[in-house]
């Protein structure tokens, strides 16, 4: 009878155990582009933030000739200067701060309205959600550009007017988005423990359902902030945007319209500004909604 040394059967499973292959743990590939994206957005952020302070030419005065070409001798005639000799660096920074204050506030606004309004008709169904849902369609089935045109007409343009005119544009949007993703979590177990423990429906809402709903909603915010810079942009390019001498990208799109077969840097400047901004908007929400929305996983 043959027998076996446990010594030299020991050693064997150790000799086996360590040449196990090693199960690394899978590295997404990070993506240049979404860090060039984050990168222009924090340029765009700073600039806006710190427009007081930079050593540039007020805004609504000459620095140079009028419609000079890009790349002069001095910061302020970097991209040249528009029709009246302004420079055109000096207007597309202090513009920043109306697309990004108009852009994030709207947007905020209607997260928390819309967000709101979205998971109360959710969780609670019946006529609360058919009267949310009858005014969320009735809100989309409204023009946009009518909606802005309208409110601009009947109000003074002013950043107030234009707020309240795409925060009611991006309320609907959230409503669809927080009513689906309440319905998801309000399945959940946890939420079916919540209630047999005697826990309220706003209790819930707000500890249970609304935790696991931010970052859907936050991850979209991004998104429609850069809807809503191109409607403020296509608002001041109607003229019915902020008001002279303030300046704003759209209305610096608009004042280069007529010249620009001969001059086209005072078209091609703001719109680029605007191009690289929204774009870097979509491609930072795309990526938080792939890394923290949960009801992707």
């Amino acid at each position: 009878m043959t027998t076996v040394d446990p010594a030299m059967n020991g050693s064997s499973a150790g000799a086996r155990t360590s040449a196990d292959p090693e199960v690394r743990p899978v590295r997404r590939p990070r993506s240049v582009l979404v860090a060039l994206s984050y990168f222009w957005l924090a340029v765009v952020i700073l600039s806006a933030v710190l427009a007081p302070v930079l050593p540039l030419g007020p805004f609504d005065i000459a620095v140079g000739p009028p419609r000079q070409v890009p790349g002069g001798g001095s910061l302020d005639l970097l991209l040249g200067t528009d029709q009246l000799g302004r420079s055109l660096l000096s207007r597309v920074v202090h513009g920043a701060q109306v697309s990004l204050v108009v852009g994030t506030v709207a947007g905020l606004l209607g997260t928390v309205i819309g967000g709101t309004l979205g998971m109360i008709g959710g969780y609670f169904g019946r006529r609360v959600d058919a009267v949310i849902r009858l005014l969320a369609d009735a809100m989309l089935a409204f023009p946009p550009l009518i909606l802005l045109l309208a409110l601009s007409a009947v109000l003074t343009p002013s950043v107030s007017t234009i707020l309240i005119g795409l925060t009611l544009l991006v309320i609907p949007t959230f409503i669809r988005l927080a009513r689906a993703n309440t319905l998801l979590w309000a399945s959940r177990e946890f939420v079916t423990a919540a209630k047999n423990m005697g826990a309220g429906g706003i209790r819930i809402l707000f500890r249970e359902i609304l935790p696991n709903l931010l970052p859907a909603l936050a991850a979209y915010l991004p998104v429609v902030m850069a809807a809503l810079i191109v409607a403020e942009g296509s608002l001041g390019f109607l003229g019915m945007g902020i008001p002279p001498p303030t300046p704003s990208w759209g209305g610096m799109i608009a004042d280069g319209k007529d010249a620009i077969g001969d001059y086209p840097h005072l078209v091609f400047v703001p719109a680029t500004v605007i191009f690289l901004t929204v774009f870097s908007l979509n491609q930072a929400g795309d990526h938080l909604r792939r890394r923290f929305d949960r009801s992707l996983r």
